[in-house]
């Protein structure tokens, strides 16, 4: 075989052959996955519910409440499988263990699509959000997606510089993301919530059935980042245990959180409110209409019969109103920024793990010799995602389109890793599980997890819509297909299909921003 390590020009120096493993470091516990876990799915939140709403409209909540039990059966396949093998790459390293390294490409490749995704869709929110404070950033779309745009150059360069980031960071905006979205939950509820009301913007606003089943197809879009716990397996104590529990945590949340904010979301607006006047920024609508909706006296006067009681409900409600879509505005537009840098800091991860067991070429897990990141892969996968958004000039829907393209990457890998979870059952059936799932059916001897097999089910027949329903999506989708499978191809044609020899590895990654 061709050595790999030989002298290519431009080198200014030859390169060893072997290098030694440098493990990344055991720091995380529970509350740093979650966190980290939830800053990536629960900013979600912010831009899913207008995204669902164009297609589902008065349906929403049922679509994602179906997405939501595909999430749960999805977390619990990953549950155990990041118990197996507590490593980074998530799906794709339960199908190279489960089948063979072709599988296991795949499904990095659909969850690199994915992850493409979330950074353009992530980063094209953000000006929306601002837009409360210059509203250009909202209503133009050439602004907002040139700004979009270059929120994608700057963390690229972020990311392939290195710059670290704060776990406490992580924690203090989970903690605050969460008391916001409690305290919309709680003054929605509290003010707007009209059970006769919601039942009719339902019915009144009810889809077609193509588009509801396109409208259930693109809420997996509601939880994006599923994945961020696996990646972040190999820096985890007691990752067999810490892992499983940290996923069942967010499941719980996010869960809860969406409910929450559904019923928030049709008690404050109509649907078609949602999906075209804050189709791009929900959360901010339903604090423009608890800011503009409410009228603090009259509530006063109806809630309290002392004088200084009623000054003093008030002034607080006043307060709230005034500061409520400030603190949306800037806390979502953060949550977004670090959401859009996380895809960028998990497409390093799986390169650089797709790399090292030569799955992608050497060079898209080429480490930068200064930084010590993945530079090549970064730059390469970040334009795909600018490239995505140029859309935005001139199509009104693409946020729709950019949901199915979604549903098309993390449906292909969410499938393959139901199926290696079930492939692993019979595959290696007495093998140590820390986490297992219950609720088995027992088949030819083997015992096949429930949920395991109704998440196959349910993401095929999602994935199986998207193709069908949408041409965008089926089209772009297949070419980054084909385009994986070209640069597969062309990974073993140059002899770089056997994984490494223990004792191999490359450097450390720096993480990102």
């Amino acid at each position: 075989m061709k050595n790999s390590w030989q002298l290519k020009p431009g080198d200014k120096f030859g390169r060893p052959k072997r290098l030694k493993i440098r493990p990344l470091r055991r720091v995380l516990r529970t509350p740093h996955l979650f966190s980290i876990a939830y800053g990536d799915v629960g900013s979600s939140i912010y831009y899913a519910l207008g995204v669902v709403a164009l297609a589902a409209a008065g349906a929403t909540p049922l679509a994602l409440g179906i997405a939501g039990v595909l999430f749960v059966f999805t977390a619990l396949s990953y549950a155990e499988g990041t118990a197996m093998y507590p490593e980074s790459g998530g799906s794709s390293s339960f199908a190279r263990h489960a089948f063979n390294d072709f599988v296991g490409f795949m499904a990095g490749w659909g969850l690199i699509f994915g992850y493409i995704v979330t950074i353009s869709i992530s980063a094209i929110c953000i000006p929306s959000y601002l837009g409360l404070f210059w509203l250009p950033l909202k209503a133009s779309p050439v602004i907002m997606t040139s700004c979009a745009m270059l929120i994608v150059a700057f963390l690229m360069t972020i990311n392939v510089v290195g710059v670290r980031e704060s776990s406490i960071l992580n924690i203090t905006l989970a903690v605050l993301d969460l008391a916001t979205q409690a305290l919309l939950i709680a003054l929605a509820m509290l003010f707007f919530f009209n059970p006769q009301v919601i039942i009719e913007r339902i019915t009144n606003y009810w889809p077609a059935p193509q588009d509801l089943l396109f409208g259930i197809a693109i809420a997996a879009i509601a939880f994006t980042g599923l994945e961020t716990i696996s990646q972040m397996a190999e820096e985890t104590k007691k990752p067999e245990v810490r892992a499983p529990r940290a996923l069942v945590l967010m499941t719980i949340v996010v869960l809860l959180v969406y409910a929450g904010i559904s019923v928030s979301a049709f008690s404050t607006m109509t649907p078609t409110e949602l999906a075209h006047d804050w189709g791009t920024d929900p959360i901010a609508g339903i604090a423009h209409k608890l800011a503009t909706g409410l009228n603090p006296f009259e509530l006063a006067t109806a809630w309290f019969d002392t004088q200084a009681l009623q000054i003093v409900f008030a002034w607080l409600i006043g307060m709230i109103q005034a500061f409520l879509p400030v603190l949306v505005a800037v806390l979502a537009a953060t949550i977004l920024l670090i959401a859009t840098n996380a895809g960028l800091l998990g497409i390093s991860r799986l390169a650089f793990s797709l790399s090292r067991f030569k799955l992608l070429p050497e060079t898209m897990g080429k480490v930068h010799p200064k930084f010590k990141t993945p530079y090549l892969s970064i730059m390469l996968f970040a334009g795909i995602s600018i490239m995505l958004q140029s859309p935005g000039f001139f199509v009104p829907d693409m946020y729709s389109n950019l949901g199915g393209l979604y549903a098309f990457g993390s449906m292909m890998s969410f499938s393959l890793a139901h199926a290696s979870i079930l492939a692993l059952r019979i595959r290696y059936p007495d093998q140590e599980r820390p986490f297992r799932l219950n609720w088995n059916i027992k088949f030819k001897g083997y015992y096949l997890p429930v949920a395991a097999l109704l998440g196959l089910f349910g993401t095929v027949a999602v994935w199986l819509v998207v193709v069908v329903m949408q041409p965008y999506s089926r089209w772009v989708g297949f070419a980054w297909v084909a385009f994986g499978i070209v640069i597969y191809w062309y990974t073993k044609k140059r002899g770089k299909g056997e994984q490494e020899e223990p004792g191999e590895s490359k450097p450390q990654l720096q993480a990102g921003i």
